[in-house]
């Protein structure tokens, strides 16, 4: 919420500086977010009046101006502004004023007026438009001052320049605060300085006409509130103070009558509406939308309302979405002669939420989904007539009698505050006089007995429900500051976590090492990328997506990943590697209740990454070489590592069938590693093929206890063999098969050659190839003879050939 200084003091002026009255506002729970000035500094502009204006004598575009500034003699000026004409009051900048730099660049230094001609005429001076003082956008001409603008008196004085603009971030149950004199009401508390308190003197009725309103929701709509004007002039200008208190709430001014509105609602948080009494058919009925109901906004947008949407109805259609925003239909414009102000109490529950179904917010819907002071419907009715009769009034202009239905309002039940709690839970002491005292100047009618106060929170206050609510406000009001500063009186022990127990940032520095950079992704994303990579037919939908494409909850990351991937490609990076650490989410009947609460539902941690382009940077030392799959698994490996880890063949929607495998710790099933499968590649247009993991966090963060190990007292042996297999037999089988060794003395075993013929020969059909692998051989107690060595050889050979059909090569 955003406003002026200068319109606060109005309501209550603390004897505080600015700084200090927003450090008080922040203090107090009312976080001022930023503080401004209305306008940049600039010195030297004075209020001038135009005198004369003649042609400039060489320049067909040019104005030669006397402008009265209050010094002896008037000023000539030469000036191009279109809009330039004899009697208007404009800003006039000086000899040796200074104006804001054209630029709005740091360290831009100001443009100072200095006597010069213009084509041969001199010029002491310079007439001044809103954009060249940085008060706005505008461009289009001079900036017209009001009649009563004194001549000579400082442009600064005149338009409140120096006034400060507050941008409060309030939390949502400070709708009270959502108004000028709401923030002025929380100062007067705060500070004891007195508050100005608004009068609402009626205006006189000169007409018995009443609009008819049939109220069929009293859940919707507790209290409605209308008056019909007529015979007013939308053609009226809306006053310059106006435009500019608007202006610096951060609202433009639209037409009068819209504004007289939005200044309401600025002024003391009251959204309103004024109809086009014209444009409505018979009365009007609010009610609940119905089914296949359209109403066209006022942003120009249509929408189609049902049951869960509140309406403002006439006999035709609906004409406005209750609490949200006006319908096009009854909108006031240029022709408009005859208005119907509405103000009304909307139920919060009716408003929350229903403007956000549409992918919009209002300002009303902001303040109603939070809560509006239902009593006080009929005096800001009187504040909107004043006010269009002030502005938009005509010598015909009459008032009907405000038609005012209360049906429901919310009742205001009676909380009980216990002394003794309150300075428990504040953490110090506190007094019941003090606690009265704290409820007195907020206003709270509260009833006293001996360690507990009773209040009746007022119209305005939705908060004040339970008793830690006026708990908060008695520290609020009596100042967080004057907490003492007591050192806890807990010990703090650091909770050591088990040596086999790993921390996923422990997982971040290893990926990190791998020279992998980690990303971070919405948990959201396309329900296209669950179908297609991650096999999810059925994804968990959200309610509310922040964008139409970001529909479901992910079940895997791989997606994320490769989305990521497009993002850098398409901005020429060479070599990806991306790695994330995050939470997915499936729908497990087994889950009784997941980590963030929800039954039915798994929400695991998960490690995935992604290699794509070269293995390395270009150098001379190496040629350039595609990352493969094994480059990634030697990554996976080194992750696990000193767990070994099994990677069998597998099916997965989004890899490369014959490319991919699946990781396996003790027979469970711990993550996937492959190449993106070539469908995926086209359909997400990438130039090569990455290639992904995707690993369970909690099987990476299971670690091993080193044990001892002495160092071996014998010396290893290490003999060759080369045999023939099947293209059919593993890497993995063929390993596990060699180290089944009863004897316990094959130490290691490694695959160092592969050599498939290109036709069959005599030793090897086309179907086989030849294994090369290099045996370590160890006895710790004893020094191996050959005997034993061939022994333990021959032992390896029968293996292989009964388990896996392998053979001697030569033999």
């Amino acid at each position: 919420m955003q406003f002026p200084e200068s319109w606060l003091r109005e309501f209550c002026n603390p004897p505080l500086d600015t700084a200090a009255l927003a450090e008080l506002l922040t203090m107090a729970g009312m976080e001022v977010e930023e503080l401004r000035p209305a306008a940049p500094p600039f010195t030297g502009v004075v209020v001038g009046q135009v005198l004369s204006v003649q042609r400039h004598p060489d320049a067909d575009r040019l104005n030669v101006c006397q402008v009265d500034v209050g010094a002896v003699a008037p000023l000539n000026i030469v000036c191009g502004a279109p809009n330039v004409r004899v009697g208007i009051k404009v800003p006039c900048a000086t000899v040796g004023a200074e104006l804001p730099a054209a630029d709005d660049k740091p360290g831009s230094e100001p443009f100072r007026i200095k006597l010069g001609k213009l084509r041969g005429v001199e010029s002491q001076g310079m007439l001044c438009s809103a954009r060249e003082l940085k008060l706005a956008d505008d461009a289009g001409g001079l900036l017209i001052l009001s009649e009563g603008a004194v001549v000579g008196t400082d442009i600064r004085a005149h338009l409140q320049l120096d006034d400060t603009l507050f941008t409060l971030k309030l939390t949502p149950n400070l709708g009270h605060v959502l108004s000028v004199y709401g923030v002025a009401r929380e100062v007067a508390a705060l500070t004891g300085s007195p508050l100005l308190q608004p009068e609402f003197p009626k205006v006189p009725v000169g007409l018995t006409d009443v609009l008819p309103v049939r109220v069929e929701a009293p859940d919707l709509c507790g209290r409605f509130s209308g008056r019909i004007v007529r015979n007013v002039n939308p053609k009226a200008i809306t006053p310059a103070w106006m435009v500019e208190r608007l202006a610096r709430c951060g609202q433009r001014a639209v037409s009068p009558l819209v504004d007289i509105s939005n200044y309401v609602m600025f002024e003391f948080g009251r959204p309103s509406h004024i109809f086009d009494l014209d444009k409505i058919h018979g009365g009007l009925q609010v009610r609940w939308g119905r089914a296949g109901e359209q109403l066209k906004l006022l942003n120009g947008t249509t929408i189609e309302v049902d049951a869960q949407v509140g309406v403002i109805a006439d006999d035709e259609a609906v004409e406005s979405l209750a609490g949200i925003m006006g319908g096009d239909a009854t909108a006031v414009s240029d022709d408009t002669r005859h208005v119907y102000v509405e103000a009304a109490f909307w139920w919060p529950e009716a408003v929350a939420g229903r403007a956000r179904r549409y992918h919009f917010s209002t300002d009303a819907s902001h303040r109603f989904e939070r809560g509006v002071d239902p009593a006080l419907t009929v005096e800001h009715i009187e504040r909107l007539t004043q006010l269009i009769i002030d502005i938009c009034g005509t010598p015909d202009t009459v008032c009907g009698p405000i038609d005012d239905q209360v049906l429901s309002l919310p009742e205001a039940k009676p909380v009980a505050l216990r002394v003794e709690r309150a300075a428990k839970v504040i953490g110090m002491p506190v007094t019941q006089a003090q606690c009265f005292g704290v409820m007195q100047r907020l206003g709270l009618a509260t009833a006293e007995s001996p360690g507990v106060l009773t209040v009746t929170p007022p119209s305005w206050r939705f908060d004040l429900q339970i008793e830690e609510d006026l708990i908060e406000e008695v520290i609020r009001i009596l100042g967080f500051n004057s907490l003492p500063d007591t050192a806890p009186r807990a010990p703090v022990t650091a909770r050591v976590r088990p040596e086999a127990q790993r921390s996923a940032h422990t997982m971040r520095h290893r990926m990190a090492a791998l020279d992998y950079f980690e990303t971070i992704n919405f948990s959201f994303v396309e329900e296209r990328w669950e179908h297609e990579l991650a096999g999810n037919p059925d994804p968990i939908r959200v309610l509310n997506p922040i964008a139409s494409p970001l529909s479901v909850m992910r079940s895997g990351l791989i997606g994320s990943l490769v989305n990521t991937l497009r993002y850098n490609l398409a901005r020429k990076a060479p070599r990806v590697r991306l790695f994330e650490i995050g939470r997915v989410f499936r729908r497990d009947a087994n889950a009784v209740d997941g980590p963030l609460g929800v039954a039915g539902l798994s929400q695991p941690m998960h490690l995935a990454g992604l290699a794509y382009g070269p293995v390395d940077v270009s150098q001379w030392g190496t040629k350039d070489r595609v990352v493969d799959f094994f480059d990634v698994k030697g990554d996976v490996q080194a992750l696990f590592s000193p767990r070994v880890v099994t990677f069998a063949p597998c099916e997965h929607p989004a890899l490369h069938p014959g490319r991919s495998a699946q990781l396996e710790i003790d027979g469970e099933v711990v993550g996937h590693i492959g190449e993106l499968h070539p469908r995926w590649r086209q359909a997400y247009d990438l130039p090569g093929a990455p290639v992904v993991f995707e690993l369970a966090l909690s099987a990476l963060l299971r670690g091993l206890v080193p044990a001892f190990a002495s160092l071996p007292r014998q010396q290893s042996v290490w003999r060759d063999i080369a045999v023939v297999a099947d293209e059919s037999v593993t890497h993995g089988a063929l390993m596990q098969a060699i180290h089944a060794d009863p004897g316990a003395l094959i130490r290691s075993a490694n695959l160092f050659d592969v050599f498939r013929p290109q036709a069959a020969s005599a030793d090897l059909a086309i179907t086989e190839r030849s294994l090369a692998v290099r045996l370590e051989l160890l006895d710790d107690e004893a020094t191996l003879t050959d005997e034993r060595i061939d022994a333990a050889v021959a032992q390896v050979l029968e293996r292989l050939r009964t388990q896996l059909g392998v053979r001697l090569r030569g033999a």
